[in-house]
């Protein structure tokens, strides 16, 4: 059963609870911490990974706050989206197509992010990416914002909005596109460029497992660990099958 008291323990807060732009930074990054990403049931989703997108929340709330599993990034951020929102913050259901390695972008619903407004500014809230972003929400305007060592730029391109991430030795890798729409559950329930998109997807299924760290993040898909430090990016392949249970017990049991 949904419990805000319980979420919020689970997240290690237990400060003042008044809608601010310092307590959605704080409670955005103790998610990512506390609360990974893993999306191992979606293998046996098929082709219904999105079907759901509108979560039961007590029995997902059960599941993953008080049962201690992983979600993908509508369960996360549905969470996440219903402890907003009882706590008074505006918040608005986004959407975008996430950049592949081919580099062409996924559906325009593929994935699921939130926007929250104080005023006149609105900022981008996304715990539920399944890889290294950003670990405390981004304001929605042009420009480079920079986080723990790593820098984020959103462009505008046409109607679309690009965000964009820089490790501190790296380049600038384009993550999501979006446009400026605020979406309905509805939406999602048999659109069929989701379900072609799962079949692709369930043609090679590859597990994704992540979480972030006090200055930086933790990825494992497949069997490459990202590991993310004050803005310097490392990856290993994990090849000794004791390293890749060892790295995911690291990302799923997050430290206390």
């Amino acid at each position: 059963m949904f419990d805000a008291d319980a979420y919020l323990k689970k997240l290690g807060y237990s400060g003042p609870l008044e809608p601010t732009p310092e307590l959605l930074r704080t409670l955005h990054k103790l998610h990512l911490m506390r609360v990974p990403f893993d999306n191992a049931l979606n293998a046996g989703r098929g082709l219904d990974i999105w079907e759901y997108v509108d979560i039961d929340v007590d029995e997902t709330f059960d599941a993953i706050v008080t049962g201690g599993r992983g979600g993908v990034c509508h369960e996360i951020s549905g969470l996440f989206r219903n402890l907003l929102g009882r706590l008074g913050f505006d918040v608005a259901i986004m959407s975008a197509g996430v950049r592949m390695a081919n580099g062409e972008f996924g559906p325009e619903l593929e994935h699921m992010f939130h926007a929250v407004r104080f005023g006149e500014e609105r900022w981008l809230v996304d715990v539920g990416f399944a890889g290294p972003s950003f670990i405390e929400p981004l304001r929605l305007a042009e420009g480079v914002q920079e986080q723990y060592g790593c820098a984020y730029r959103l462009d505008r391109d046409g109607d679309w909005w690009i965000l964009n991430r820089r490790a501190a030795e790296g380049a600038w890798e384009v993550i999501y596109r979006f446009h400026d729409v605020v979406r309905d559950l509805s939406e999602w329930r048999g659109e069929p460029s989701l379900r072609e998109y799962a079949r692709e997807l369930n043609s090679a299924v590859t597990l994704i497992k992540g979480r972030a760290l006090e200055n930086g993040q933790l990825t494992l898909i497949g069997k490459r660990m990202i590991k993310v430090v004050d803005g310097k990016q490392e990856i290993r392949v994990l090849v000794k099958p004791a390293d890749y249970e060892n790295a995911v017990q690291t990302i799923l049991v997050p430290e206390s």
